[in-house]
Order: C-alpha cells, then sequence, then structure tokens
C-alpha cells in the first residue's frame, strides 16, 4: 500500500478529475478500505480543502468550491499549458495582469521537472501570439520568459544577479544588480534594480538583457527613491526618451476608443462622442495603424510630422483605390 502522504495527494487528484466520486469506487481507485478513505478525506479537510460528502448507499464525495484557493494537484499536460497560459499573459496578452502572470509563472516553473521546462521552452519558442503587433502593426518587445521568471525569483528572495545588457547605443557590458521590482509600462518589461558597479539605481530593458543568472549572495533591500518602481522607470524613460509625443482628437466615445486601443495610450473624454488620445512613440507607424484601428475620423494634435505621414498615408490609399 502507497504511504499516506502520497496517497492523499492520489486522492486529491482524483477528486480534482471529477464532480463527484462515489465512495466505493473512490476507495477501489485508491486500492484502501472506505474506513481510510474518510481519514484521508478528513486529512485533506484540515488542510484546508472543502470536501463534501453524500451520505448513504449511493453515498459520495465531491471538491466543492472553499472560502481562499487551496493548492492544486495538476498533471504533466496540465502543468505545460498553464506555463504557456502564463507566458502569454506576461507578455501583456490580458490587460491589467502581466505582474501577477509573471509572479505565477516563477512558482510553477521553480517546481517544474526539467523535462517539462524543455517542452514549455520548445513550445513556446515554436509559438507566434496572433496579436495585432504581430501582424504589421507595432513592434512587440517579446521577452524569454526564462529571463521573466529568473529576475522575479530575484526579487522575491533579495538575491544578486549578473546578466549581460546592451544599451542603446548597442554597446554591450556585464552588470551586477540588487534587483527591486519587475515593471510592465506600454510594450516593454523593465527591471529596476541597484546597479552594484555603478553605484546607484538604474532601470533596464528586458529586451536588451540576456543571460540573468543568480549569485547565491543575498542583500538587504534598498529604499527606492521614487514613490515606487513604475514610477521610477516612468521618470527614467522620459528623461531619456528621444521619440514622438501623439496627441490626436477622435470623434467617438472615450469608452470606446478606450476598448480599441486603451493599452497603448492615454485616453480622455471630451463629450459625449468625442475624446482625446494621447500616446508616446518611437516612430510614427503604429500610432497611424492604433488611430486607424478606432474606426472613426480624428484630427492630428501633435506633432507636425504625423500630420505629413497621415497626409502621405491617405494619398497613397486613395491611389490604391483608383482616387
Amino acid at each position: 500500500m502507497p504511504s499516506t502522504s502520497s496517497r492523499t495527494l492520489r486522492l486529491l487528484s482524483l477528486l480534482q478529475t471529477r464532480r463527484y466520486w462515489p465512495g466505493e469506487e473512490l476507495a477501489r481507485q485508491l486500492q484502501v478500505s472506505p474506513r481510510t478513505l474518510r481519514r484521508d478525506v478528513d486529512r485533506l479537510r484540515k488542510l484546508g480543502y472543502p470536501i463534501q460528502a453524500r451520505r448513504g448507499a449511493a453515498g459520495g464525495y465531491q471538491l466543492a468550491a472553499g472560502t481562499a484557493l487551496p493548492p492544486l494537484v495538476v498533471d504533466d499536460e496540465e502543468a505545460v499549458a498553464l506555463a504557456l497560459g502564463l507566458q502569454a499573459a506576461a507578455q501583456g496578452a490580458v490587460e491589467g495582469i502581466a505582474e501577477s502572470s509573471v509572479r505565477a509563472l516563477a512558482k510553477l516553473v521553480q517546481v517544474m521537472p526539467a523535462r517539462l521546462r524543455r517542452r514549455v521552452q520548445a513550445l513556446g519558442a515554436m509559438t507566434v501570439p496572433a496579436s495585432w503587433e504581430a501582424a504589421g502593426g507595432a513592434v512587440n518587445q517579446t521577452v524569454d520568459p526564462e529571463v521573466l521568471t529568473t529576475l522575479a525569483l530575484a526579487c522575491r528572495d533579495a538575491e544578486r544577479v549578473r546578466f549581460s545588457y546592451t544599451a542603446a547605443d548597442g554597446q554591450q557590458t556585464g552588470r551586477h544588480v540588487e534587483p527591486h521590482r519587475l515593471v510592465l509600462l506600454g510594450r516593454r518589461w523593465y527591471l529596476a534594480g541597484y546597479d552594484l558597479d555603478r553605484n546607484g539605481w538604474r532601470s533596464y530593458r528586458l529586451d536588451r538583457l540576456a543571460g540573468p543568472r543568480g549569485t547565491g549572495a543575498r542583500f538587504r533591500p534598498r529604499e527606492l527613491p521614487a514613490a515606487d518602481a513604475a514610477a521610477f522607470v516612468r521618470a527614467g524613460i522620459q528623461s531619456a526618451r528621444a521619440g514622438y509625443d501623439i496627441e490626436a482628437i477622435v470623434e467617438a466615445p472615450a469608452e470606446v476608443v478606450r476598448e480599441r486601443i486603451g493599452r497603448w495610450a492615454s485616453v480622455s473624454e471630451i463629450g459625449a462622442t468625442r475624446c482625446r488620445v494621447r500616446m508616446t512613440a518611437d516612430a510614427l507607424e503604429w500610432p497611424i495603424l492604433g488611430l486607424g484601428m478606432v474606426g472613426a475620423d480624428f484630427q492630428v494634435v501633435s506633432p507636425p510630422e504625423l500630420t505629413d505621414w497621415v497626409r502621405d498615408w491617405g494619398a497613397r490609399f486613395s491611389r490604391a483605390v483608383g482616387y
């Protein structure tokens, strides 16, 4: 007979695979007596699993919803599917849950067997997300999930890391950093941390970062010189940015515009059927595509270069249909 602990895990796994188990069938699956089954069920209840029992000749057990989420047991296929889903969410596929997806992904990868990690990596490398960016819009700065999870764990454990970093001018350097927090702004991930070689706080774009590895050395977290990590990263971007500030008036309700391009722009209401759209960009192609996706008339307020681009695109589109 298997040990009590392994049998209890097996019981939990079975309860999660079916809505309701007749008691006799469940005991037969576990190769135990009904009395032993009842003791195992009581053990799970003490661990916080809300297991309901139905008495009588046709009685049985089912796992119900509780007031808190207990630990779950998943099989190999479910673990791979879960990791791939969290990877997609970590890349910003679903607005508002990227940071929590990274934390969950880090926990999952930490306990995942090497053979399953290799499957996740292979599937992730051969899968292209079907987003409008991938279809010809803005370039989506994807990040290796292993980079995300390594840094997430280092932030959680206050462990110093080393990695290679490529600056905007193409210069590649080695960095020794005390990581503080991961931040997702717009379409990019950043790491806020204290650079030990430069004796100061820095933010790093993760798509320019390679080969992060923990050193095993722990540190006492320093006080961040900003209200939070997002504010620190945002201030650094604004001071170093050499891009465009886009502003346009769109003839559509603000809630409609937010639904379509709110992930990449700031939308403020002017009236019931009119709103102001602001965004920043390194190039002018994707703001034109974004404004075009709204499906409504719009007027460019700034910069003047965007007006010229829209006029040029409009002329080419007109010629394409014979006007």
